[in-house]
């Protein structure tokens, strides 16, 4: 490992710690790198461009941000909390379980955990807190917990952000996300359950049962996304990008022509804010791929290989050691940094140990995304204190049960394999 390389990550590191974009961050240590190294700095935009041109699965980042953004519109999400009440609601900590279940759904249709907590989080946020039925924290903080699925569940931005890193197939990545994505929707509404007795939260208005057919015919269009979504790219009608396309069409028709909750004003609107979103992403996917070129120079990959293969390491063991770091650097770094910078440097030593890549990405995303909830740089907090006007305080004192049942889940996850491998070998993996 050079000086040249030290410089350039110290460099990276200090900018980051007093809060420099993560993006300008990266490329100011590239452009020192190849400065003290004599290199063309011309080779910061070659990377950058040469990777976001040649990169055809990156296309479907934006086209799922913007779907996102049409389902947020109009009534959509009104149509999915009615349904998921009158189908969990009845339950103790009915609200609670209310807020898991539109998370699992809406992960169907949006593949990003912001666009959950910004979008459907604000409504049942406010559900929860109408006549203090629920304290402020503890709906907040379930908010943020359950917002963590939406990346698991397909479709998922960080999955097509590690199958770029990594060349696995989206497809059976997106397969391995299902049953974790269930698996913490189930831990979140045991524990939601434990502690609504336990805290004595108020039993919610029961919907009667035979409200239950209509709820579902009305939330039926946006529940047919994910079931499009998923039939085009594993019926061979359509790759993952392309049903991304289809997605972000398929929600504009439902905002603009079906609902009539679309005016062109809003549209632009939306367009502009996803485009915001995309130019955001795209930079820090721009500087992740310089920095990795100068990775790959130093060869650190190999050396990171080398030494831990020397240890003669057991893979759970390998598996149980990296998520510890990768839970740790997770309260310091955002999660594309970690995807895209981080993760490579142990794909080698993952490869020589024989542990399974789409397990190895899934387990690795549901860990960066518990990282989303994790003080003091959990995003999601800050996202959802910011649009609900809650203290970040109270969420954080609220926080750590959740933390707890969903590490809970991720060590499962760990030890049982085929939590993950199941439905991608229902379908033709091999591995």
């Amino acid at each position: 490992m050079s000086t040249a390389f030290l410089l350039s990550l110290g460099g990276f590191l200090l900018l980051s710690a007093v809060r420099v974009p993560i993006s300008f961050a990266m490329f100011a240590g590239a452009i020192l790198y190849l400065f003290v190294t004599g290199q063309d700095v011309g080779l910061v935009a070659e990377q950058s461009l040469n990777g976001l041109f040649d990169g055809f699965v990156l296309l479907s980042v934006p086209l799922f941000i913007i779907a996102a953004s049409f389902m947020n519109a109009g009534t959509v999400s009104d149509r999915l909390l009615a349904f998921c009440q009158a189908l969990v609601g009845r339950f103790k900590g009915g609200l609670g379980h209310v807020n898991v279940v539109a998370s699992i759904i809406f992960a169907g249709m949006s593949g990003s955990a912001i666009a959950d907590a910004a979008g459907i989080g604000k409504v049942i946020i406010d559900m929860m807190r109408r006549n203090n039925r629920y304290p402020a924290g503890y709906a907040a903080a379930i908010t943020a917990a359950s917002s963590v699925i939406g990346p698991i569940i397909p479709p998922s931005i960080p999955m097509v952000l590690y199958a770029l890193v990594s060349d696995t197939s989206i497809g059976y990545l997106f397969l391995g996300g299902v049953v974790p994505g269930l698996l913490l929707g189930v831990v979140l509404m045991i524990y939601n359950g434990w502690a609504a007795s336990r805290r004595h939260f108020p039993v919610d208005e029961v919907v009667p049962l035979a409200e239950l057919p209509k709820r579902t015919v009305n939330a039926l269009p946006p529940l047919l996304l994910p079931v499009i979504l998923l039939g085009g790219i594993y019926g061979g009608a359509t790759t993952p990008t392309e049903a991304a396309s289809v997605a972000a069409f398929y929600a504009l028709v439902l905002a603009a022509v079906v609902y009539r909750a679309l005016s062109l004003r809003a549209f632009g609107e939306l367009v502009l804010d996803a485009s915001r979103s995309t130019a955001v992403v795209g930079l820090i996917i721009a500087s992740a791929l310089v920095f990795n070129y100068i990775v790959a120079s130093e060869n650190i990959p190999g050396l990171v290989a080398a030494s831990l293969k020397g240890l003669d390491i057991h893979p759970v063991l390998f598996l149980l050691l990296i998520n510890l770091l990768f839970l740790a650097l997770g309260c310091l770094f955002d999660a594309t940094t970690l995807l895209l910078i981080v993760i490579p440097l142990f794909l080698p030593t993952a490869r020589e140990l024989g542990i399974d890549l789409v397990h190895f990405g899934v387990v690795m995303v549901v860990n960066i995304m518990i990282g989303l909830i994790t003080p003091p740089y959990g995003v999601l907090l800050f996202v959802i204190s910011g649009v609900c006007k809650i203290p970040l305080g109270s969420i954080i004192r609220e926080i750590w049960p959740f933390i707890g049942v969903l590490i809970v889940a991720l060590l499962l996850m760990v030890l049982f394999p085929q939590i993950v491998l199941w439905l991608p070998q229902q379908f033709g993996y091999r591995g």
